[in-house]
């Protein structure tokens, strides 16, 4: 395991992801956050891909990113021991985002864009679930808006509190 390039304030779960252009910019996000960048396999993409890296431009270099087997594994690295549960972005939800207290090296949960998170993760972390506000008409944002508008929040809150 390589020297970590910086101890993340945030981490950005990306469950399945199948658009590599949305995770290369939501790797440029993490850099610019200071966040690490979580990927729950399977992708939808090899890490060798041209439009993973263009998305990441030259930022990629800067990520500090780990790839995990399953949900499991995922679990077992990160949400070992925490006493926070992570906080699952979903359209399903009720509460807002804006409504959520952040804390430093809280986790954030993003489903596959094709059909976010399975009903199972809604189910075991139902009290931590958010959504962003959208009018009617918009089925989800994309999801490296969502992570962006989230993850600003959450570092926001870190910096004023």
């Amino acid at each position: 395991m390589s020297e970590p390039k910086y101890v993340p304030g945030l981490n950005v779960v990306l469950y399945q992801p199948e658009i590599p252009h949305n995770t290369g910019s939501v790797g440029r996000t993490c850099v610019a956050l200071g966040a690490k960048l979580w990927l729950v396999q399977p992708l939808g993409f090899r890490m060798d891909d041209y439009y993973l890296r263009r998305a990441g431009l030259d930022y990629w270099e800067h990520l500090e990113v780990e790839i995990v087997d399953d949900w499991p594994h995922l679990e077992s690295r990160l949400l070992n021991g925490r006493t926070r549960p992570p906080w699952l972005l979903t359209k399903n939800a009720q509460r807002s985002y804006t409504a959520a207290r952040f804390e430093h090296g809280d986790v954030l949960v993003f489903g596959r864009e094709s059909n976010g998170l399975p009903d199972w993760l809604h189910e075991r972390y139902a009290s931590s679930r958010l959504q962003i506000p959208t009018r009617p008409q918009v089925r989800s944002l994309n999801l490296s808006n969502a992570v962006a508008v989230v993850a600003y929040e959450a570092q926001r809150q870190q910096k004023v509190d």
